[in-house]
This record gives structure tokens, C-alpha cells and sequence, in this order.
């Protein structure tokens, strides 16, 4: 090893150096630094002998210890949702840096047992609280969590408890107003497409559509369901649109309008002349489309920031006057609508 990084490592004091120097658990050093009156004078000032001696800087882990506090909280985000959740992600972070928290990330997938696996790791990990982005987490999971006295914070859906709060945008209420913006001119063969790694959010545009019809007096059935056997949507549009028409099609996500796109162009259908296109969820590769591919576009920076200062206004029991927080969104106009 280097003589300069020897160097540096000898000059390296951890909370263990202090406790092993005092003669004392690690607990105790934690509560002399966080003042605890539970500490004897003796003990205390063999602590503080050890941290003046050592020049120990107290760090955020160690001032956590005695308060039972990680300083970490848990991202739980779907790896489906890679793709559009970087910006949410940054948002976090940055805050999460201000307030000096850490953030342990988990991902998941679609198994079956992986969420319980999730709740288990998270809790043995004792963090502060809980920030999801993620459709697989159902309300029984989230109850485990309650359970634990966990604070959790919801991205992306309208959620709220005693130990929960959320940051969403209402999709639904924004598919609802766009699609009664087209039924009034007339526009009334609207397809949805299913998005089965996205459950929650399809549910929702879908639950859109269908409060535009009926409030229009008209009924909704142009969902397309996505075959289990079809392992993408691509795979299944190309035949679909071989007898199939619609005036607009409504995808959630960027692959899925590209995919509907794609379809579209093998069979000869013209976009947005023959049939238009619109992406609920805005990202990098609508506008890389040709043509470029119309959506919303969602604050998603501030979506993650402001999930992150929900968190620690829980952590410290601050007053939370609205536990639902709702952001705007704004409709963006591309090639793939007229």
C-alpha cells in the first residue's frame, strides 16, 4: 500500500476506535454524542476523553445509533420502470443529500414471493422510512410495513394514512379530460392498450377512458388486452392492426407507442392521418420517434424531491397539512396527433 494511503487510513477514527479506547459499547459513545442524561458522568467524560484524544468527527450512522435511526430510507422502484424514473430518482437524491439521509435502493420484478422478500430486507435493515414508486406493492404489504411504525411515502399514486402520505399526478383525471376533449369532436373509437408490467397506472387511464364515455353517454370498448402467449406488445400488434382500426390509441408508456407506431407502418396505416397516437407518460424517446410521439409531461424531478422532503418532515413529526399531494402535469403536442 501506498505510503500516503497508509497514512491516510492510520489518521481514520470510527465510532469503534472511540469505543474500544473508552472501554465501552458502541451505544454509549452514541449517546454521549447525542447528549443522553442515561449516561453516568464517569462514563461520559471517559467518552469524551476518548473522542478529544482521537479527534473523532461524530458522523450522521453514529448520531443515529442511540435514536434507533439508520439516517437511510428505502426506494422501492419496479426495474420495469428504469427508463422514467431517473429524473425521480435525482430529485430524491438531492434532497435526501441536503438532510444527509441515504438512500438503499430495491428493485423488483413481477415474482410472486419477491415483494414479501422486499418487506423482509427492509425491515431487517431498520431504515427511517419508505419512499415506492411500484404497482406491485398491494395495500397488505404496505399494512406489514404500518406495522413496523415505518413512515412511507407513495410516488405516483393517491394514497394516505396515519404513516402515509403521496406525490402522484391523477392520470386518470388527465386520460378522462383528454379523451372528453376528443369525444366532443367527435373522436369516439379510442383504444387503450394493456400495459401488464404497469398495472396500477393502466388500471387507471383505463378507468379514465371510461369515465370520458360515460359521461359522454357513450360505452367503452376498445381495450386491447395483451395475449399472455405474446411476449411483447409489438409481437401481438403487428396482427392486430392487420383488422383492426381506431382513430386514436392510447399507450402508457414510451415502448408501448412505439410498438403501436411500428405496427402501424407495417400495415400501412398513416399516423396521425389514418389513426393517432398518444403516450400518457412522456420520456427522451418520444421525441426521438418519427413521428415524434405526443404525451404528458410529468414533473418527475419534482416528484421525487418533493417525496423525499414529505419524508423528512414525517421523520421529524413535523405538521403535514395535506398528506395527498397532487402535481400538474401539461399536455406536450407531437407529430402523433392532429
Amino acid at each position: 500500500m501506498p505510503e500516503k494511503h497508509l497514512k491516510d487510513d492510520m489518521k481514520r477514527v470510527t465510532i469503534y476506535s472511540v469505543a474500544h479506547e473508552a472501554g465501552v459499547s458502541l451505544a454509549t459513545v452514541s449517546r454521549v454524542i447525542n447528549g443522553s442524561n442515561v449516561v453516568r458522568e464517569e462514563t461520559r467524560k471517559r467518552v469524551q476523553d476518548a473522542i478529544d484524544k482521537l479527534e473523532y468527527k461524530p458522523n450522521a450512522v453514529a448520531q443515529g445509533l442511540a435514536l434507533q435511526k439508520t439516517t437511510s430510507i428505502a426506494l422501492v422502484v419496479p426495474e420495469s420502470s428504469f427508463s422514467y424514473i431517473g429524473k425521480i430518482i435525482n430529485g430524491l437524491l438531492n434532497v435526501a443529500k441536503i438532510y444527509k439521509y441515504n438512500i438503499i435502493l430495491h428493485t423488483s420484478t413481477v415474482g410472486i414471493n419477491e415483494m414479501n422478500e422486499i418487506i423482509e430486507n427492509i425491515i431487517k435493515s431498520h431504515v427511517d422510512g419508505v419512499i415506492v414508486y411500484n404497482d406491485h406493492l398491494k395495500q397488505d404489504e404496505l399494512n406489514t410495513l404500518r406495522n413496523y411504525n415505518v413512515p412511507i411515502v407513495y410516488i405516483g399514486n393517491r394514497m394516505s394514512g396515519d404513516s402515509i402520505c403521496s406525490v402522484f399526478v391523477d392520470m386518470e383525471k388527465a386520460i378522462m379530460d383528454l379523451t372528453g376533449n376528443y369525444l366532443r369532436h367527435g373522436v369516439d373509437d379510442i383504444a387503450v392498450i394493456q400495459d401488464r408490467k404497469n398495472p396500477l397506472v393502466s388500471e387507471q387511464i383505463l378507468s379514465g377512458v371510461r369515465k370520458a364515455y360515460e359521461n359522454a353517454g357513450k360505452t367503452f370498448n376498445g381495450y386491447v388486452e395483451i395475449p399472455n402467449e405474446y411476449r411483447t406488445t409489438y409481437a401481438y400488434l403487428g396482427n392486430y392492426f392487420k383488422t383492426h382500426r381506431h382513430q386514436l390509441v392510447i399507450a402508457n408508456r414510451d415502448s408501448q407507442a412505439i410498438a403501436v407506431l411500428n405496427a402501424c407502418q407495417e400495415n400501412n396505416i398513416s399516423v396521425p392521418d389514418d389513426m393517432e397516437i398518444f403516450c400518457a407518460t412522456d420520456s427522451k424517446y418520444n421525441d426521438m420517434a418519427r413521428p415524434q410521439l405526443s404525451s404528458f409531461s410529468i414533473p418527475s424531478y419534482d416528484l421525487g424531491a418533493l417525496a423525499m422532503r414529505i419524508m423528512t418532515k414525517m421523520l421529524n413529526h413535523d405538521t403535514i397539512n395535506d398528506k395527498e399531494i397532487e402535481l400538474s402535469y401539461l399536455y406536450t403536442h407531437r407529430q402523433s396527433t392532429k
